[in-house]
């Protein structure tokens, strides 16, 4: 019969004939106190096992100098110097020390090994086993915790100050990498690979037709639950052979690296404001001292693609939801006033359903909660667009309206010159920020030659021109023209599809909407004009009431053409 730790030490390499040897073939029995048990622990995979075997055959040999024998051996790769790792096989080792109390030793190879938090974690520990009778013994220091608690306290705090400062190291290490776009490591996007040896990614001949296809339907507004379902489909597997999710998809669509651009990511902190080593989704690309983004080889997508298809996404993100609008979309929108107009009743949402809008509360809470207002769907959206129409014509050149609908209409089409905006102004607040430290080096503080601040300011100061120029090339106002003229309004809207409608209809409304009035009653019918109260951001020009009728003609063209 084999010991229940046979399997790991097979996976460390040992061989049978060399377990007899140390004594771990067969079953240890005996009392408690003639007992022990071992911990072996690597932080990486790529850790030598050999370096492993060897450190077993020294902690068996120091258990047989005390007349020990091993009871399990305790297996685990996993990093001490986190706190927020948990070490299972490490709780499952002393538990059968201080809890069980199967035996009544500990022995590990060195105390980096036993863990690398400090005396706080290992004091505590001593003190567990003290109250049983047990010790710790560590094998390469030749420490027994009965005799030595003290020396072992002060090697566990070395150990904690060793990984702080490598931890310092691998990080500088880390960011200079990646600032010099160089890929740092860890699992590639679907469709690249790293090149081994360069630093760099490339596409992955085997995965990347997939990907290109993908990022295609992204750009073309199929969501990610349709691009799944098509791909499985067609019998296409993962990386991993699995079936795909909607929530790949999306998370390759917030990947700056499925781009080929260097992540930088914001870490997730718990209520204590304490790392436990986890990341949020996506990110966005570290730049460089021009304010680009830094490159890290060959991408699925371009910087541009990538900036739109997150647009695409967060356009129809179910807000509040269980996985926040970074991560699932939902159906492509169908009609146009869900959202925007409300009941006239108890102001909830109308939301499309069947071939009429009804109140959200009436349709999901009841008859209790309200009523409900009705009406149908394609009389209402033909009167709401003969409404904007009629609105927007009449407007002032100077309209601040016009203005805001414009602005939002560029961010809606252009969503990557938002983007670069964004990514410029936060570019010009560091530079600015740079200069005022540089200043204070050199005024007050006198820690620098005249030469190097005179360098050093050109620099900035010609980082700052250029930011400051490409911000106001940036910020240019919007061309208006095209909310001036009925024919190019109306080719405005009909390119815009249902979302564009809803972003130019959002525009010129208040928060309030639209409201919907209810009916006298069951069968009686009014003009649908006459049940809806529009909450403009602006009065119409009393000097320019024609547009109402220019307007009104204007849609009905509009319809005969699209019918």
């Amino acid at each position: 019969m084999h010991r229940d730790d046979y399997p790991a030490l097979s996976a460390l390499g040992f061989e049978d004939d060399e377990l007899k040897e140390l004594g771990l073939w067969e079953v240890a029995v005996g009392s408690p106190a003639e007992l022990a048990e071992m911990y072996v622990r690597r932080s990486k995979k790529k850790d030598s096992l050999s370096a492993l075997r060897e450190q077993v055959r020294r902690m068996c040999a120091r258990a047989k100098d005390h007349n020990k024998r091993i009871r399990r051996v305790w297996f685990e790769q996993v990093s001490a110097s986190k706190s927020y790792v948990r070490r299972e096989e490490f709780e499952k080792a002393t538990e059968a020390v201080v809890g069980s109390g199967l035996s009544k030793a500990l022995y590990v190879y060195k105390t980096s090994r036993l863990s690398r938090r400090g005396m706080g974690q290992v004091g505590l520990l001593l003190d567990n086993f003290e109250d049983q009778g047990a010790y710790i013994f560590v094998v390469a220091e030749g420490l027994d915790s009965r005799t030595s608690r003290t020396v072992l306290g002060f090697l566990s705090e070395q150990a904690r100050d060793q990984v702080k400062d490598l931890g310092e190291f691998v990080k500088l290490g880390m960011d200079a990498h990646k600032a010099e776009g160089k890929w740092t490591g860890g699992v590639t996007p679907y469709g690249l690979r790293a090149v081994k040896g360069e630093g760099r990614l490339e596409h992955n001949p085997a995965e990347y037709p997939t990907a290109r296809r993908i990022a295609e339907f992204l750009l073309d507004r199929k969501t990610p639950h349709w691009i799944a379902a098509t791909l499985n489909a067609e019998g296409l597997k993962t990386r991993h052979g699995k079936n795909w999710q909607a929530t790949g998809i999306i998370a390759l669509a917030h990947a700056v690296t499925w781009a080929g651009l260097v992540a930088q990511r914001e870490r997730i902190l718990d209520e204590n404001k304490q790392w436990h080593g986890k990341y949020h989704r996506g990110g966005v690309p570290m730049l460089d001292k021009n304010g680009e983004p830094i490159s890290c080889g060959e991408g699925v997508i371009t910087f541009a693609e990538h900036v739109k298809i997150k647009s695409i996404l967060a356009s129809r993100a179910q807000k509040n939801g269980p996985v926040g609008d970074r991560s699932r979309g939902k159906r492509e929108i169908s009609n146009l006033l869900t959202g925007i107009m409300n009941c006239g009743r108890c102001g909830a949402k109308e939301v499309s359903s069947g071939p009429a809008y009804r109140c959200f509360a009436r349709t999901n809470e009841g008859v209790h909660v309200c009523e409900g207002v009705s009406i149908g769907r394609g009389p209402v959206e033909e009167t709401v667009t003969q409404a904007w129409f009629a609105h927007i014509l009449s407007l002032s050149p100077d309209s601040a309206t016009l203005h805001e609908i414009a602005r939002k209409w560029l961010a809606y089409k252009d969503p990557e010159k938002e983007a670069r905006k964004a990514q410029v102004t936060a570019a010009l607040e560091s530079a600015v920020s740079r200069e005022m430290k540089l200043n204070k080096e050199f005024f007050v503080l006198g820690r620098m030659t005249e030469e190097m601040f005179d360098s050093m300011r050109v620099q900035v100061a010609a980082q700052i021109a250029s930011l400051k120029a490409e911000l106001a090339d940036l910020s240019r106002e919007a061309d208006l023209s095209p909310l001036m003229d009925p024919e190019a309004l109306a080719a405005l809207w009909n390119g815009a599809g249902i979302a564009g409608q809803r972003a130019l209809l959002r525009a010129a409304l208040t928060g309030k909407g639209i409201v919907l009035k209810p009916s006298k009653g069951r069968g009686h019918r009014v003009p649908p004009m006459d049940r809806l109260e529009f909450h403009w951001r602006e009065a119409s020009d009393p000097e320019t009431d024609a547009a109402l009728e220019t307007g009104m003609k204007l849609a009905d063209k509009t319809r005969e053409r699209n019918s």
